[in-house]
Formats: C-alpha cells, sequence, structure tokens
C-alpha cells in the first residue's frame, strides 16, 4: 500500500475523533439518563460505551491515519519520527474540530443545547496528578504493544482506558483534543473551561515522560528495512 494522502489523514483523523467524542458523550447521556441518579451505574455504561468504541474507532481508522485521535499520542509519535513535524498541527487541528463536532453531534441526539459550557468541577492537585498517570499509562500501552504487538493495540487501549476510568480520580480523559471539547458539554462527561488547561498540561507531561521512558525501555527496531512495528504512523494509537 502506498503513501496516504496528508488530506485522507486529516479526515479520518477528524471523523475518529469525532465518533469517539460522540460516543463518550451520548454515552454519559444516557447513562446518567438512565441511572436514576446512580453515579457509579451511569460510569459504568460511559466505561464500557467508551471503551468498546475505541476498539472499534482504532481498528476502523488505523489503516489510513494511525487512529491517534489525540494531540498527545501525535506529538510522541512525531518525537519518535513516526509523523513528520510538518503534518502535526494538520493532524492536531483535525482531531481539535472533529472533538468539537462529536460533542455537537451527541447533544443533537439527546436534545441538548449544541454546546454549552460545562459546570463540572475537576480540580485540585490529586486529579491533575491522575491525568499525569492515566496518560502515562495509555503512552505506555501504546509504545509497548506497537513495538512488539502491533496488532493488539485496539484491544491494549481499549482495555486500558476501560480500567483507567476507574482507578484514576480524574475518570482518565487522557487526550487534550476530548478535554477541550468536553468543556463544552455540560453533561456527565464535561469538564469546567477553568479546569481544561491543567489537565491539557498533566496530559502532554505524562505522555512525554511515557514516550522518553519507552525509547530507553522498548527501543523501537532500526529504521533501516524497517517492519511495520518500527513505524508508528502506520500503526493505530489513540485516546
Amino acid at each position: 500500500m502506498g503513501p496516504v494522502d496528508l488530506r485522507k489523514k486529516a479526515a479520518a483523523e477528524a471523523l475518529g475523533t469525532a465518533l469517539l467524542l460522540a460516543t463518550v458523550v451520548g454515552s454519559g447521556i444516557m447513562g446518567e439518563r438512565l441511572a436514576g441518579g446512580n453515579v457509579a451505574i451511569a460510569l459504568l455504561a460511559n466505561t464500557v460505551a467508551t471503551g468498546a468504541g475505541l476498539v472499534a474507532l482504532i481498528l476502523t481508522f488505523g489503516p489510513v491515519s494511525g487512529a491517534h485521535f489525540n494531540p498527545a499520542v501525535t506529538l510522541a509519535d512525531a518525537w519518535q519520527g513516526g509523523v513528520r513535524w510538518r503534518d502535526v498541527p494538520v493532524y492536531v487541528a483535525a482531531q481539535v474540530l472533529g472533538a468539537f463536532a462529536g460533542v455537537a453531534v451527541a447533544h443533537a441526539m439527546f436534545g441538548e443545547a449544541v454546546f454549552s459550557a460545562s459546570r463540572h468541577v475537576r480540580a485540585g492537585a490529586p486529579q491533575l496528578f491522575s491525568e499525569v498517570v492515566a496518560t502515562f499509562g495509555l503512552l505506555a500501552v501504546i509504545w509497548g504493544c506497537v513495538r512488539r504487538r502491533p496488532a493488539a493495540v485496539p484491544f491494549a487501549v481499549g482495555a486500558y482506558i476501560t480500567a483507567a476510568y476507574w482507578f484514576t480520580s480524574s475518570t482518565s480523559f487522557a487526550n487534550p483534543a476530548v478535554t477541550l471539547a468536553r468543556a463544552a458539554s455540560d453533561t456527565f462527561a464535561g469538564i469546567r473551561p477553568v479546569d481544561a488547561p491543567g489537565f491539557v498540561g498533566a496530559q502532554l507531561v505524562g505522555a512525554a515522560a511515557a514516550t522518553a521512558l519507552f525509547k530507553w525501555l522498548v527501543p523501537p527496531a532500526p529504521s533501516a528495512g524497517a517492519a511495520p512495528e518500527a513505524r508508528p504512523e502506520r500503526d493505530p494509537e489513540v485516546s
């Protein structure tokens, strides 16, 4: 298969991120409406839908763009040579625009305002640290699998995010584009706009730490005659 046109990659990133946000926000609304005030049940519904959706979306869009759906993943991949730095702004713009589009789609499906500033407080050092941990774990899973078992990446990422919803106090956003878009959703999955910058900063720290560690711990194969697992641009990556 020859190189994929950047426009197709951008379209895949935008559409995949939009569907991811529609899944996250839509399942949050549905879960909250059906749970009768039981937050644990609402979170469980949100978790299962998100994890399952991630697996499906990575399998679908991975062969086109790598299925990053996440600026932190794109930056980490560029750092490791998987994406050209000049393509990074296109990837990130597509992800952010797609994320907001996905929020709008979810709101439309459930009769909510297209966008509304979230009032869901997610502040404090424990939640920021949780985002460092959540994003570190996500990139650790991606790098560990993509360099040794690339076919397992969609399932490993879906499983990790499903778990991280529950073992982190922040419910594992682990994605700057997702964070910004969820600030425009005054629903179960939302985050106050004032809390979003701290989450984004923590996510970038976690992604950088994991990428630096795994460059030493599980180094990529030599670039000459590279096998598929040595070329992150072709591998499905998310969150």
